[in-house]
């Protein structure tokens, strides 16, 4: 894979990843199984890994769950909550607990005790308690800002609302989850009374916690495993396993079994434990979670992007089940993107009725040779759409499937560029799928971000021909009067979302620039480009100009086909004539930087020789915490040179060069004082 390939691929994973977050954190309404997930989060890093300098701030491996758009009020958690890092297979257990001995420094003969529990399929919780009286409950959502649920939390049985002999400041943190034996109860009321029918237990608990109203929270059965812990005033036990046994003791349940693991092989044997118990117990797990005992050890540790060092998910197989593939029907995205969706003969599957399959595009119905009528094998490991594994049915007489050369929402050509596997309309903005995609994009939550402006209303205004164009938004408070006398606003719905309209212009020019939906420019992307540019008026005179190629591949993390997207996309007269109207009616601000700077901030350090207080490992992450850029060689671009004992050609080098050298115990000094 080439440089501009990997950039590309990088680009269309987040905004893919970014797609499945909000569905599953945000609405609760997963469109792709766990696994499918995990397996495009571990492409995204297995690139990253491959091209390091492509890494960007806000990349899928250093995101945290999804920032919520619920109307439930927003809160900044004290410390954040950060998600785990997967593995999938026990060799990957043992290079955890392999890394993190050698982060620390830790011979073979020392011994990395670990805790083993089972992974709850809930909504992650956070408890904070001062001096004993529960006074907030948040969901984790982004993992530095979630949702006030605290009038929810004062319902569930589980959750003490006072503690006794407890420090100042104590947050207890788990998951809210449902049994298998109330979800099924609960469905069966709702299917009575016309309700929502939820697809799995989790799906259940979010969408019954993450309620405005208390009362309908306090009608559904949740309960609560506590995990761990967040901001406390002291820590009274120095190890995971006293600390859990502590919050235990104070009220709260923990899930069974939870054991302290002398080796990995021990810790192994509890997974295969659990692994073989999982189908009999009442709640929904999908893994096990491996943490590091010492709590001194932890905070050395730290963390790296979204996860903590010292933990670790080992996640279950995903299930399996046979059905027949009845019907392939296509959709069309917001890019014009032609997505093909098997419809499935229902089938039971880990305890779920699934009747839906995403097909992901041509190329992989015909490496599955698919056909309606065929027998396949799906799997799926805790969500609603499965994946097809196998093709179970292999008859060569059969005619092959054809995907459709025209697009079925407007009969424009749809085409497949060079070296793409997708099929995308040329409609454009003709085409009504793309049109109301586009909008939809663009008053997004990682885009615009309108509330008050969802997919009913912008269908409503679509049809009364309000708004055809993303920059017919701003001129919508012309239509007040007539929207007044519509069935279902009101005078104080309808000021909402004007004043939620207004409230946009002159914000975020990265989001406002993604908002746009330039093919391959995602929200990392957009942000590189204003970092780079300044102003989205900047980047499209740049994007015109006679060496725009040049300059815009420049900038890290666009390339080539990136570049020419854009170059593209001003070119045509249509959208440049759109982003003027909207350059005019929303005023984006020109973009200011929210790195916090430090004294390091922005500096290429390198460590080189044995350091003897840290690992290099640990002495990188205390430069990149520090703002820092961690390079592996000397050259005239480096900063700092930290050099320890038997320091070679590297320290030789910066002496050439004139690169500053200090000592590991000048640097850690300097580490005291960030």
């Amino acid at each position: 894979m080439s440089e501009a390939e990997a950039a590309n691929r990088l680009m269309r994973l987040a905004r893919e990843i970014a797609r499945h977050d909000a569905a599953y954190h945000d609405r609760d309404d997963p469109e792709i199984t766990d696994a499918e997930y995990d397996a495009l989060v571990a492409e995204s890093k297995a690139i990253e890994e491959a091209f390091p300098h492509l890494v960007r701030e806000d990349s899928p491996s250093r995101k945290v769950g999804h920032v919520p758009s619920s109307p439930l009020s927003k809160v900044r958690h004290a410390q954040a909550m950060l998600s785990l890092d997967n593995a999938f297979s026990d060799e990957e257990v043992r290079e955890f607990v392999g890394r993190v001995r050698r982060f620390l420094s830790l011979g073979e003969e020392e011994q990395v005790a670990i805790t083993a529990e089972p992974k709850i399929d809930g909504l992650s919780c956070s408890l904070r308690y001062e001096k004993g009286e529960l006074v907030l409950a948040a969901t984790r959502g982004d993992g530095t800002v979630g949702e006030d649920v605290t009038a929810n939390a004062r319902t569930i049985a589980d959750i003490p609302e006072r503690l006794d002999k407890v420090p100042d400041v104590l947050e207890v943190r788990g998951e809210v989850y449902m049994s298998k034996e109330d979800f099924a109860s609960l469905n069966a009321r709702q299917e009575e009374a016309g309700g929502k029918i939820f697809a799995n237990p989790r799906n259940a608990a979010a969408g019954s916690f993450r309620q405005k109203d208390a009362k309908v929270t306090a009608a559904r059965p949740l309960r609560f495993f506590a995990h761990g812990w967040g901001e406390v005033t002291s820590e009274p036990e120095p190890t995971q396993a006293g600390m859990m046994q502590w919050i235990a003791s104070l009220g709260f349940p923990l899930a069974e079994p939870f054991v302290r693991c002398e080796t990995v092989e021990e810790a192994l044997a509890i997974y295969e434990r659990i692994g073989s118990e999982r189908a009999g117990l009442p709640y929904d797990i999908d893994g096990v979670v491996y943490k590091v005992d010492r709590l001194d050890w932890q905070a050395r540790l730290g963390k790296v992007a979204k996860a903590p060092r010292w933990a670790l998910a080992h996640k279950f197989p995903a299930e399996q089940a046979e059905t027949v593939l009845e019907a392939i029907d296509i959709q069309v995205g917001r890019t014009g993107k032609l997505t093909p969706v098997g419809r499935l003969q229902p089938v039971g599957v880990g305890g779920v009725i699934v009747s839906n399959v995403t097909l992901h595009n041509r190329d992989e119905i015909e490496r599955l040779g698919l056909r309606v009528g065929d027998r396949v094998r799906i799997q799926r490991a805790g969500d609603v759409i499965p994946q097809v594994v196998e093709n179970l049915t292999r008859e060569e007489k059969r005619p092959a499937y054809v995907f459709p050369d025209h697009c079925p929402e407007c009969g424009s050509e749809a085409v497949a560029e060079e070296g793409e596997v997708d099929v995308r309309c040329t409609g454009g903005l003709i085409c009504p799928a793309q049109r109301f995609e586009r909008l939809k994009h663009f008053v997004s939550r990682g885009a615009m971000d309108i509330d008050g402006l969802g997919a009913k209303s912008l269908e409503e205004f679509l049809d009364l021909g309000w708004v055809k164009k993303p920059s017919d938004i701003f001129t919508l408070k012309e239509h007040r009067a007539d929207l007044l006398k519509r069935e279902g606003w009101q005078e104080k719905s309808v000021d909402n979302l004007l004043a939620a309209i207004e409230a946009r212009k002159g914000f975020d020019p990265a989001r406002f620039l993604f908002g746009l939906g330039i093919r391959h420019v995602g929200a990392v992307t957009a942000k590189d480009l204003m970092k780079a540019f300044g102003s989205v008026a900047a980047l499209e005179m740049v994007a015109r100009s006679d060496d725009a190629l040049a300059q815009l591949s420049a900038v890290d993390g666009v390339g080539e086909v990136v570049a020419q997207a854009i170059v593209d996309f001003f070119h045509e007269e249509h959208n440049r004539d759109e982003v003027a109207r909207l350059l005019e009616r929303a005023r984006p601000a020109d973009y200011v930087s929210d790195v916090i700077e430090t004294a390091w901030s922005g500096k290429t350090i390198v460590f080189t020789g044995k350091l003897e207080a840290v690992s290099r490992d640990e002495a990188k992450a205390q430069a990149e915490r520090m703002g820092a850029k961690a390079a592996g060689s000397v050259s005239k671009k480096t900063d700092l040179l930290v050099a320890g004992p038997g320091a070679g050609s590297k320290l030789k080098k910066a002496e050439e060069l004139g690169v500053p050298v200090m000592s590991e115990e000048e640097w850690l000094a300097e580490v005291a004082k960030a």
